[in-house]
């Protein structure tokens, strides 16, 4: 299956699909939107990747079989150890290859404004902004090195799942503009 343009409708009705894109680009809130608009359940998947203290829970990759195996589900594709998995079972992948300035842009916002303070996964919440200082995987520090594989996973998939429908979206109006048109021409299963 060729790669979609953002304008195109879907083959049809996706029940397993994945959102990736670099930390940061808006995978998790684009996947909540996915999931509302197509009526799909959404699992974040670093709810199921973070235990107390930011420690991987061991349970990750049988939550993450567990779900794959389900029937219908929206989920953010990224966790090395997790993208086989659910890269094997979707039928579908929307991939947010955004710019790095915005990317980043958004990334500080959320970082210092929104999150301060809130409660995430596990009781975790997000650390004090002095940690960008001092922790070389601080969020930001991490999306900033991890940004450019953007080509580099959109190639894996295409490779890995040439069957797979892929629409890359590479800016915000690319995003609201498929979003908005995600279930034309699709009829339900």
């Amino acid at each position: 299956m060729p790669e979609l343009d953002p304008r195109d409708a879907l083959p049809g009705r996706p029940r397993r699909c994945l959102v990736g894109g670099a930390s940061g680009s808006g995978k998790t809130t684009l996947a909540r939107h996915l999931a509302d608009r197509l009526g799909l359940p959404h699992t974040e998947l670093d709810a199921l990747f973070h235990g107390p203290g930011w420690t991987p829970r061991p349970e990750f990759e049988n939550d993450v079989r567990a779900l794959a195996a389900s029937p219908n589900w929206v989920t953010e594709y990224q966790y090395d150890r997790a993208r086989p998995i659910l890269l094997a079972r979707c039928d579908l992948v929307v991939y947010l290859a955004l710019p790095r300035r915005l990317v980043m842009s958004r990334l500080i916002r959320r970082t210092v404004l929104s999150r301060r303070g809130t409660v995430l996964w596990n009781g975790n919440r997000e650390p004090p902004l002095r940690s960008f200082f001092t922790d070389r995987d601080h969020v930001v520090r991490w999306a900033w090195r991890s940004h450019g594989h953007d080509q580099e996973r959109i190639d894996a998939i295409r490779a890995t799942r040439p069957d797979v429908p892929l629409v890359v979206l590479r800016s915000p109006d690319e995003v609201v503009g498929w979003l908005a048109g995600v279930t034309r021409g699709s009829a339900p299963e």
